[in-house]
């Protein structure tokens, strides 16, 4: 059943702008370059920030900024969190990260010590999957997606 799925699932191949794209790299590098134009970030002149009069912080405000993180404050941020929104791709969502805590806990205290050390995120915690979602039965051109 899975296999029919997968097989159902597969693109073979697309057209785009009247060409027929086949192979899977190639198949893979026009859909990521027709969704990359999709969501680049137009040439837009933005508003600045100069001559703003914003307040400053007291050095102990700024200090509570670059503390480490408790181990309450991270159990709060992650109950603030939908147990069924955003699944990872590994397909796990944060109500398993809620049912075993205390098996993980040690693991994101470890990972948020890390980040306070480095000033950086693992790489690949911020990656994004995007599906191709059908529109139609049969998709034929990334359109149809």
């Amino acid at each position: 059943m899975m296999s029919n799925r997968q097989r159902q699932n597969s693109l073979h191949v697309v057209h785009v702008d009247g060409v027929l794209v086949e192979e899977v790299q190639y198949i893979r590098t026009t859909i990521l370059n027709h969704f990359a134009s999709h969501y680049r970030a137009p040439d837009v002149v933005r508003p600045g920030v100069e001559g703003l009069n914003f307040r400053k912080l007291t050095y102990a405000q700024a200090g509570i900024l670059v503390r480490l993180f408790s181990l309450e404050e991270v159990k709060q941020a992650v109950w603030d969190c939908d147990n069924f929104k955003s699944p990872g791709p590994d397909g796990i969502n944060v109500g398993f990260i809620k049912d075993f805590r205390h098996e993980l806990k040690d693991d994101f205290m470890r990972f948020l010590m890390e980040f306070h050390r480095n000033g950086k995120l693992t790489k690949g915690v911020n990656s994004t999957f995007i599906d191709l979602i059908p529109k139609v039965d049969s998709p034929q051109r990334l359109a149809d997606f």
